[in-house]
């Protein structure tokens, strides 16, 4: 009996002593407060919710500051529902992975075989026969020289020299674009097809049944609808709606709370600001021009899911959902993706660049320079949306972190992250780096 009690006293003291170690990455939790108080108060953000949680769930940083001016009314913590926009895209690559898993989708499949309607899909090109996308950055941030746009209309339309196949819609190469290429004649057409708006995903494939390709299948990288194409995919392989296959898939048997496609008529999302024009305010309609004139509606009856856009999730959910990830596919004791597949998918390279690697899979892992530039640590995975929310997950020492608002272009943004982040995250790595020596 003492010999039992020893070992669950020594096994209770090792696990208190882990668990000690984890939340004391952060040694001043003033400074970083600080920080995020500043950027809120200095009009560059209208609230900041920040939130690192490592893989049991414990909490070991956590802070809200609300700029009252502009939310006179509202307080942020972890269940107050957020628009995470392009955050979505790794739930529906996750369950698009269920499914080919499962058997009922090949990601070398023909992506007609599960959407017929894109049997006839056509390319944009331009006069001279180029791809529309080689007049542009390849994503939705960068906007190409006048001299180049002005090359790019009028378009001709061509047959795909190619297949789109499943795995192309997971790595942008698919060819669907959102609605700011800023090549004006492409723009026009999403602007009119207004697919937002549309009531069932067989509405939505009627239109992009409609729309050019801005480059053949395969030919190159070019961020946009793919994903949102993808969870089509992954409603016709399985006949459930993309609703229905996070909840039944990964919410419920997980024990995730918070972290859905619509809402119920009591709750009231926070407004959409933007700093676009240098001073912090409410975004008017129309400004948020990525899938043309309109966005998302999360209405409660909709029946219609944008794969890559149209997720909306409290911090509690989706710190959740990064430690499903965190422990390569399980969570609460449910496996939900075989170790193996998550593995994979971390470790694929689809594109290098100064900063790090773009995984095939929807997750970009720093690199060096994030390391050597005091943004962090290199080996990260994460990620962002729209509205400013960002992420990431640190395999290394097993937790995740998450930075929260709801603004599009602050005042301070830079690309696809603003100075804020890189100094939220380079400041934790400071301290867990001086723990560390």
């Amino acid at each position: 009996m003492n010999k039992v009690f020893c070992v669950i006293s020594f096994i209770s003291l090792f696990l208190s002593c882990e668990s000690s170690k984890v939340r004391q990455i952060i040694n001043d939790q003033k400074a970083i407060d600080n920080l995020l108080d500043e950027h809120v108060n200095n009009g560059s953000y209208p609230f900041l919710y920040a939130r690192i949680e490592n893989i049991d769930g414990t909490i070991l940083y956590e802070h809200s500051v609300v700029n009252h001016r502009l939310l006179p009314d509202i307080e942020v913590n972890g269940d107050t529902w957020i628009r995470i926009w392009s955050m979505s895209k790794i739930v529906t690559i996750s369950i698009l992975m269920d499914l080919v898993e499962d058997g009922m989708v090949d990601l070398n499949d023909p992506v007609i075989k599960y959407i017929p309607e894109f049997s006839n899909l056509k390319v944009a090109e331009s006069s001279d026969g180029k791809s529309l996308s080689m007049f542009t950055q390849a994503d939705t941030f960068s906007k190409a020289s006048d001299k180049q746009l002005d090359l790019a209309c009028p378009i001709q339309l061509v047959k795909p020299d190619s297949i789109m196949r499943v795995h192309h819609l997971i790595n942008h190469r698919a060819g669907f674009y959102y609605a700011n290429t800023t090549i004006s004649c492409l723009d026009s057409i999403s602007v009119e097809a207004d697919l937002s708006m549309v009531a069932n995903s067989d509405s939505l494939i009627n239109r992009l049944s409609n729309m050019p390709l801005i480059h053949h299948p395969g030919e190159r990288y070019h961020y946009g609808l793919n994903t949102t194409v993808l969870g089509l995919v992954a409603e016709r392989a399985s006949s459930k709606t993309l609703d229905e296959l996070v909840n039944d898939r990964i919410a419920t048997p997980c024990g995730i709370e918070g972290f859905q496609y619509k809402i119920s008529e009591d709750i009231q999302l926070i407004p959409t600001f933007t700093g676009r024009d240098g001073t912090l305010r409410r975004a008017v309609s129309g400004e948020l021009d990525i899938m043309g004139a309109n966005v998302p509606m999360y209405d409660k009856d909709q029946r219609v899911y944008f794969g890559g856009e149209g997720m909306v999730a409290t911090s509690d959910g989706y710190a959740d959902f990064l430690r499903l990830w965190l422990g390569y596919g399980k969570l609460n004791n449910h496996r939900f993706l075989d170790k193996t597949t998550l593995k994979s998918m971390i470790s694929s390279i689809d594109r290098k660049d100064g900063y790090g690697i773009s995984t095939k899979y929807g997750v970009y892992i720093t690199g060096d320079s994030t390391l050597s530039q005091g943004k962090g640590d290199k080996g990260l995975w994460q990620g962002g949306g729209y509205e400013g929310t960002s992420f990431w997950i640190d395999p290394k020492r097993k937790f995740v972190g998450l930075l929260m608002t709801q603004v599009n272009q602050s005042p301070d943004h830079v690309g696809l992250g603003s100075g804020l982040y890189d100094k939220f995250r380079g400041l934790i790595y400071k301290q867990i780096f001086d723990r560390e020596i």
